[in-house]
């Protein structure tokens, strides 16, 4: 991309082969056949059923459907019936929720839908925005969206908005001078960029670049070419899918073979395998997994964060470091006087935003003159659309506004009571601004501007109501105390008035005060932040503002750490050597976002990205987690992200935090009992052939207690309420598996217990017929799982430490459980279909007695572990 910015404007034109009066029609015509429209070219986009297809890349999948095909070619269609029931069921509920995952490039077309108003033919005329070509004269005005990067070549007290693009808090004052070479985008102040806003002045300017040579179509490129990374979740359930087809055909193998050795029939065996291979395979995992993610989403909903991805949930649960933006994230992007000083001292102004709820720290009866003067001399509007402030005109003015409302007065009345009569602009070389009144027939002129400048237009100041002489040892305290808010990266505006002015309106005036404003924090981020600190996440600022800006903000949110700008960014030789030491991030670029995740990924961070604007939508599709803002954030950032804060609350991620944490903590729990229920039926089958009893139980009663009598206690399991230390745990490490040394002792051990205890039952039943036999192993299988279920509501407490009804959904799902048991037991059409027998009552008894043993030996696990 040309250094436009470096060049002078005769350069320009002649490079672009243009005039001050633009181009013809028909050049027009030929550039667009050149260069294309002026739009986002899209990215090759994934189909719906790419999308669909995609959901059977799952390895657990991959074994469910060769269980399903195995069963209709052995005609088994109960089997085959059901299992591809469970595929049919995950790959829709994954389908709808990634359908509408991708649509970042949409969101970046709609910027471009405008109307422009060029110069053709050396006459005036709206084109469609698309039509816009290099070389073309674009004529701006307030109020204007910017449809094309352009150098500009005239500027009338040009000022735009930014912030979307880099992040920058406050209007951009524009010129039309030559800049230096190697300078960032927020910097470039003779530019001017597609998709921000004018927000004062006018201008003309030559269109250099469009479409994709935008910087918002670069940021469109980097959006195409970030390829989004599998979530840890994704990772760990694919090696585990991978595990259980190695275990399966090995125990499938194994058991064939030692069965055709000791004699039995091929056929029989070849079943018995079968039975083997549905018990190693949780069939309900990928369907309780997607339905608890899902069931974590609709909680988070209410909390205000909206979930894109499912398997995004738990990721922020394990995230350790939080890069946000400052400008509408941490902060209002609303700009507030926060201090002014006026008669010699110091007065702290409390309230945040354009919210006139605050007060003084002192009695503005005393200062009401300063507010006054800021309220007059002032072209700006507020109005309150929807319960939400509204700016019109400059955000500095409109701080103003808002301080003199909290100084009680009404703004309306005192414009009609001091009406204007006329006004000396501010410009870039005045850098003051006054205006005169008219009140009972008497003129005042009301100058604000620059400190330095104000001063030196005043011989005397207002002190307490009375007029005194503006000594030069009083400028030097009026220009210390400047010196200090501006230390507080507080923007200074002076103040001052002349009655009866006479001449040269702006001498021999007098010296109100000044007014430091600030795009101040909000009170929830700084809570928010703490929380994080807390919970061993770390919070990184990062912005396009100035970074004395952004170093006072952060002070006064609690991020401590080294702070640096883009150009020092760009510097160092190793960013990953110093990123931990680093908590903020000034002037940036797209590109710099982008540098900073990958050195955090390098140093094994999970990392989430919050943003609202633009430029930030690289960097969010990038992150571990992007976290858009879905109020004043753009449908860019909002269709790259794969979280909505719907109320761009920093607050609403801690809660956030907390379900994720909550959720991985329950998926764990109930991938253990799956695994370790399905080890007990695996070891009952498998040691029950090898030492030659008969089948202990079907392949379609297995088939039964996986997806029926197991699926919904797990999936009650994933509503399990957060643990009490949840929030002041330390995030999990990026290798910790889900399934790790401990948890595999402890699927084993249950599973032993499983087997021995089913096996005893089998064959103390054995002596009266097969069927009563498979029907009481069948039964004690089934309620030693409803007994492993209670086991893994804590991974540490004692289940009897835990409040019983704290889950009633887990509870409702024993007892459903149970209830469906007894109806395979007891109704006869299910008895024909599952080979079983009606029990009696002291049956029962002797099987939930055999399977609370599993608690027995669950508590003392618990007990070692700690």
């Amino acid at each position: 991309m040309s250094l436009w910015h470096h060049k002078k404007i005769t350069d320009v034109l002649s490079e672009l082969k243009t005039t001050p009066s633009g181009i013809s029609d028909a050049e027009a015509s030929a550039r667009l056949e050149k260069y294309g429209p002026n739009k986002i070219k899209d990215a090759r986009k994934t189909t719906a059923l790419q999308i669909f297809l995609n959901q059977f890349k799952s390895p657990i999948v991959w074994i469910l459907i060769a269980a399903f095909v195995i069963s209709l070619v052995l005609k088994e269609m109960v089997d085959s019936g059901v299992i591809g029931a469970i595929i049919v069921l995950n790959a829709v509920l994954g389908f709808v929720q990634e359908f509408r995952a991708e649509k970042a490039i949409d969101a970046l077309k709609k910027l471009l839908s405008l109307k422009a108003k060029v110069l053709r033919n050396k006459e005036e005329m709206e084109i469609p925005a698309e039509q816009i070509v290099p070389g073309d004269i674009l004529l701006l005005e307030t109020g204007d969206k910017i449809s094309a990067d352009a150098r500009l070549t005239e500027s009338i007290n040009l000022e735009t908005q930014e912030a979307s693009l880099t992040g920058e808090s406050t209007p951009v004052a524009k010129e039309i001078g030559v800049l230096g070479a190697h300078i960032s985008i927020a910097d470039q102040s003779n530019m001017v960029f597609s998709s921000t806003i004018i927000t004062r002045g006018r201008a003309k300017a030559v269109v250099v670049e469009t479409g994709m040579g935008t910087q918002i179509g670069r940021i469109a490129s980097l959006i195409q070419q970030t390829p989004q990374s599998q979530t840890t979740l994704q990772k760990h359930l694919a090696s585990l899918g991978k595990f259980l087809g190695i275990v399966v055909v090995i125990i499938a193998v194994i058991t064939f073979l030692v069965g055709i050795s000791t004699g039995k029939d091929a056929y029989t065996m070849f079943f018995a395998a079968i039975a083997l291979a549905v018990a190693a395979i949780p069939e309900g995992l990928p369907a309780v997994v997607t339905v608890a993610l899902a069931l974590g989403v609709q909680k988070m909903a209410k909390s205000n964060a909206l979930v894109r991805s499912l398997p995004a949930v738990e990721t922020l649960g394990a995230c350790t470091v939080i890069c946000t933006d400052k400008t509408g994230t941490l902060t209002h992007n609303e700009m507030t006087v926060t201090q002014l000083y006026v008669n010699g001292s110091f007065v702290a102004v409390s309230g945040s935003g354009y919210d006139a709820n605050g007060d003084f720290g002192g009695n503005s009866e005393h200062f009401k003159r300063l507010m006054e003067i800021g309220a007059l001399n002032n072209n700006s509007k507020l109005r309150k659309e929807n319960n939400e402030w509204k700016v019109f005109g400059d955000p500095t003015e409109a701080a103003l506004l808002v301080s003199a409302k909290k100084a009680g007065i009404s703004i309306e009345d005192l414009q009609k009571k001091f009406k204007r009569i006329s006004e000396m602009e501010f410009t870039s070389e005045r850098k003051r601004m006054t205006t005169i009144h008219e009140h009972a027939g008497k003129k005042i002129a009301l100058t604000k501007g620059a400190a330095e400048v104000v001063l030196s237009l005043c011989d005397r100041i207002n002190v307490n109501g009375k007029i005194e002489r503006l000594t030069k040892q009083r400028k030097e305290e009026i220009l210390s105390a400047t010196e200090k808010m501006a230390g507080r990266a507080l923007r200074v505006l002076a103040f001052a008035y002349k009655d009866d002015p006479s001449g040269n309106l702006e001498e021999t005036m007098v010296f109100v005060g000044l007014q430091g404003m600030i795009d101040s924090p909000r009170e929830e981020a700084r809570e928010a932040i703490e929380k994080c600190k807390s919970a061993g996440i770390k919070v990184i600022m990062i912005t396009g503002d100035h970074l004395l800006t952004a170093k006072a903000v952060g002070k006064m949110l609690g991020i401590s750490g080294k702070a640096v700008t883009g150009v020092e960014l760009d510097h160092l030789s190793s960013l990953s050597d110093n990123v931990e030491d680093i908590s903020i991030y000034a002037r940036v670029n797209p590109e710099h976002k982008l540098k900073i995740i990958d050195a955090l990924k390098q140093k094994g961070h999970i990392v989430a990205m919050t943003g609202d604007g633009v430029n930030d939508a690289p960097a969010l599709k990038k992150a571990d987690l992007g976290i858009a803002m879905g109020i004043a954030g753009t449908d860019v950032a909002k269709e790259a992200s794969a979280m909505v804060l719907a109320d761009d609350n920093f607050a609403s991620i801690v809660n956030a935090v907390e379900e994720g944490r909550r959720i991985f903590d329950n998926i764990k729990k109930f991938v253990e009992y799956l695994l370790s229920s399905n080890m007990g039926e695996v070891l009952t089958v498998f040691t029950g052939i090898l030492i030659g009893m008969p089948l202990p139980v079907t392949a379609l009663q297995i088939l039964w207690i996986n997806l029926v009598t197991d699926g919904a206690p797990a999936l009650a399991l994933g509503v399990e309420p957060a643990e009490p230390d949840i929030m002041k745990r330390k995030p999990r490490m990026i290798s910790e598996r889900i399934v790790n040394k401990k948890r595999t002792i402890s699927i084993f051990v249950i599973g032993i217990i499983m087997m021995l205890g089913t096996l005893g039952i089998f064959h103390w039943a054995s002596f009266d017929n097969l069927a009563y036999a498979q029907t009481m192993a069948f039964t004690t299988l089934m309620m030693f799982q409803m007994a492993n279920v209670v086991n893994q509501r804590s991974e540490t407490s004692s289940i009897f430490k835990i409040r019983f009804f704290s889950n009633k959904l887990l509870l409702l799902a024993i007892g459903i459980s149970i209830a469906l048991q007894f109806a395979v037991v007891y109704v006869p059409f299910l008895q024909n279909l599952f080979g079983t027998v009606a029990l009696s009552a002291m049956d029962w008894v002797y099987s939930v007695i055999t399977s609370l043993s599993v608690i027995v030996v669950s508590e003392f696990l618990k007990f070692v572990w700690k």
